[in-house]
């Protein structure tokens, strides 16, 4: 299952312009933001409802790739297994398993990058 996706974009200012205004009438709306000191890079709007970002939209050069998307796992094994099965399979490190307590303290995830470039993740929300 999907846990969230995202998208890199050349003017965030614009894009959050443009997704405030398309998503406001689904009920989807800025649940999160991540400042580009905290990421240690880039700047991320997290886009959702009910309190839980899936559409997050971020800047970047050609080097972050133009898409992400989050696997739902079940448990902190299955984000290492994940993690250690896409290396195996000719993926690059994008960010090895591990806790990520800027999005939230049981943020646990791993990211790898595949044969074309694209970031992919797989994410545990559960405590250990």
């Amino acid at each position: 299952m999907l846990d969230h996706i995202g998208i890199t974009v050349s003017d965030v200012g614009r894009a959050k312009a443009f997704y405030d205004a398309a998503l406001a009438p689904l009920g989807i709306g800025i649940v999160m933001q991540v400042s580009a000191e905290v990421t240690g890079g880039q700047a991320y709007i997290g886009y959702g409802s009910q309190g839980r970002p899936y559409f997050w939209v971020g800047g970047g050069g050609p080097d972050t790739g133009r898409l992400h998307v989050a696997f739902s796992a079940p448990d902190r094994a299955g984000v290492d297994a994940f993690y250690k099965a896409a290396m195996a399979a000719g993926g690059r490190d994008n960010g090895p398993p591990g806790l990520r307590p800027h999005y939230h303290p049981n943020y646990y995830g791993a990211f790898v990058l595949d044969p074309d470039g694209l970031n992919v993740e797989a994410v545990c929300h559960a405590p250990a």
